[in-house]
């Protein structure tokens, strides 16, 4: 690696760790600069999807009380989580960057749609929730496999839909909710990780940059958390993840 590629890597994972510490969406930004950087988009997923994961851990540290407390009804979501999470990395690995490079500016199209309507997003889904119908449960079930599929295949906005699915299951407990939403989230990135390494993808210089500079970032973005309003910084992901849409796009 150059020095401009390093300082460009430490650069992006400080600021994804510090956005993730808030309001979620550093993929977009490791994911670019580790094109910017030069690897191929499926390398670059891969690289990205892997030098997140050791972030994920802190957060399930964090919410460590949650997971004991209601570890039982946990297990079905984490079932969940380690199946999508392998089938959408194997179907990852299956497609190439060849196959995989038409379909980034689709996945960043979406995934800023995700974050740009998480609140109607929340709204919609908030009537279900409250009837706790059958219908509901089935469908907050299957949104769940397919929100983990997704996962191990990209990532980005992937908490977004998790904690639309589990808010029909929950019923308003937002602390349970959460908790579910990032042990199952590590899940999907732990067994995603795994084959994505054992595919070959993954680069291990630019991860471990990548790696070193979000965990300082994701201690440093609690005290951000605190200072800037959480709607600044969506806005802010939002805007990367527009901007990066068009550029693919283009290209």
């Amino acid at each position: 690696m150059t020095l401009f590629q390093i300082v460009v890597l430490a650069v992006a994972g400080f600021a994804a760790g510090t956005v993730n510490a808030v309001a979620g969406g550093g993929t977009f930004i490791t994911f670019a600069a580790l094109v910017v950087s030069g690897l191929p988009t499926l390398d670059a997923n891969a690289t990205s999807a892997v030098a997140l994961t050791p972030a994920n851990l802190a957060s399930v540290a964090a919410y460590r009380s949650e997971v004991r407390t209601y570890y039982r009804e946990m297990i079905p979501f984490a079932i969940i989580g380690l199946i999508g999470g392998a089938a959408g990395a194997l179907l990852l690995i299956g497609l190439g960057d060849s196959g995989f490079r038409p379909l980034v500016p689709w996945l960043l199209l979406v995934a800023t749609l995700l974050f740009a309507f998480s609140n109607q997003i929340r709204a919609f889904v908030e009537p279900w929730s409250r009837g706790q119908r059958a219908g509901a449960r089935i469908a907050a079930y299957g949104l769940m496999m397919v929100v983990a599929i997704y996962g191990g295949f990209f990532g980005a906005g992937t908490g977004i839909m998790m904690l639309a699915a589990l808010a029909i299951l929950e019923s308003g407990n937002f602390h349970k909710a959460n908790a579910t939403k990032i042990l199952v989230a590590f899940l999907i990135q732990i067994v995603s990780a795994t084959l994505l390494i054992a595919g070959g993808l993954v680069h291990w210089p630019q991860a471990l940059v990548t790696i070193a500079a979000s965990a300082v970032g994701g201690y440093y973005g609690v005290t951000l958390a605190r200072r800037v309003p959480e709607k600044i910084i969506r806005a802010a992901v939002v805007a990367v993840g527009a901007v990066l849409t068009v550029v693919f796009f283009v290209k």
